[in-house]
C-alpha cells in the first residue's frame, strides 16, 4: 500500500446542512453561511482537520455568478471570498491546505443548453480570480458532468499557477451523464497540466472501484478518489442516513490507495468518514 497518500475532506454541503439543521438555521444555498453563519463553516473546517484532512475545500462550490444572483443579494467576490478566508483563517499555522472548490454550472453549453462558451468562461473567471484573491493554494474543479464546461473552468485554473485537480462525476456505466468516458477526460484535461485528475460523487465505493481503476490503468496523473457514501436509505426514524457508515465506507475505498494519491469522501460522509480513512491510512 502506497504510504504517500493525502487525505482530503468529505462533504461540504450535506455537512453544513445537517449543521443548519442542529442550529435551528434555514436550509439555504451552503455558500450563503459563509456571511450568514460563518460559525458553522468554521466548525466544519476545525472538525476535518482533527480528522486528520491534509488539503480541505473552501465552501465555495456552487457560488457562481448565475446562482448567487438568483438566491441572494451578494456578489460572486463577497461569497467566493468569505469561502476562503474562513478555511485559511481556521488553517493558519497547521500546514493544512485551503483548496478552492468549483462547481459546474446548472445550465448547459450549447448546442445542448442556451450557453455560450463565452459566457460560461466569464462565470468561471470571476469566482476562480476571487477565490485566488483570498489567497487559496490550490483549486478543486470537481463534479462535473460536461467535459466541455469543465475544460474552460480548467483553462482558467491553471494560469494562477497553483495546483489543479479535476475530478468528474460519472454514471454507474463508467461515462459521465454528458457521455464522456475516461479515456475523454484524461485526453483532454492532461494536456493542460493540472496537478492530478479522477472522480467524486454520484456513486458510492463499490461502484466507484472500478472507475478510478480505469484511470489507473490509462494516466500517470495522481489521481483523486471522492466516491458518496452509499446512496441514502431511509433508518427506521424515517430520516435519511447514508449507506455505508464510516467504518464501512474506509474499509471499501481501502483498494483503491493501492493507486490513488488523494482520497476522501463526497456527498453523505462528514468529519467521521475522514478519521476512519486516516485510521486505514496509518495501519
Amino acid at each position: 500500500m502506497k504510504k504517500d497518500v493525502v487525505l482530503l475532506d468529505g462533504a461540504v454541503g450535506t455537512s453544513l446542512w445537517a449543521k443548519a439543521a442542529a442550529h435551528g438555521y434555514e436550509k439555504v444555498p451552503v455558500w450563503v453561511y459563509n456571511i450568514e453563519h460563518p460559525d458553522i463553516v468554521e466548525e466544519l473546517v476545525r472538525e476535518y482537520a482533527a480528522a486528520g484532512s491534509q488539503m480541505i475545500l473552501a465552501n465555495t462550490f456552487g457560488a457562481n455568478g448565475p446562482a448567487v444572483k438568483r438566491s441572494s443579494t451578494y456578489t460572486t467576490p463577497q461569497v467566493v471570498k468569505a469561502g476562503v478566508e474562513i478555511a485559511k483563517r481556521v488553517l493558519v499555522g497547521t500546514g493544512i491546505k485551503t483548496v478552492l472548490a468549483i462547481g459546474p454550472l446548472s445550465t448547459l453549453l450549447e448546442p445542448y443548453g442556451d450557453m455560450e462558451e463565452d459566457e460560461c468562461r466569464a462565470i468561471y473567471a470571476e469566482m476562480i480570480a476571487a477565490g485566488m484573491e483570498a489567497g487559496a493554494e490550490a483549486i478543486m474543479i470537481q463534479t462535473f458532468l460536461d467535459l466541455a464546461m469543465m475544460k474552460i473552468a480548467t483553462q482558467i485554473a491553471v494560469s494562477y499557477g497553483v495546483p489543479v485537480f479535476c475530478t468528474m462525476t460519472f454514471e454507474k456505466v463508467g461515462k459521465t451523464m454528458m457521455g464522456n468516458s475516461v479515456e475523454d477526460v484524461i485526453r483532454e484535461l492532461e494536456p493542460l497540466g493540472i496537478a492530478g485528475i479522477g472522480m467524486n460523487c454520484s456513486l458510492g465505493p463499490d461502484m466507484a472501484l472500478p472507475i478510478i481503476r480505469r484511470f489507473a490503468e490509462k494516466t500517470n496523473l495522481p489521481l483523486v478518489f471522492k466516491p458518496n457514501a452509499g446512496l441514502p436509505i431511509s433508518a427506521e426514524n424515517g430520516n435519511e442516513v447514508s449507506a455505508c457508515d464510516a467504518a464501512t465506507f474506509a474499509q471499501a475505498v481501502a483498494p483503491a490507495l493501492e493507486y490513488v494519491s488523494y482520497i476522501g469522501g463526497c456527498c453523505g460522509s462528514d468529519p467521521g468518514y475522514v478519521s476512519e480513512i486516516a485510521r486505514v491510512l496509518q495501519q
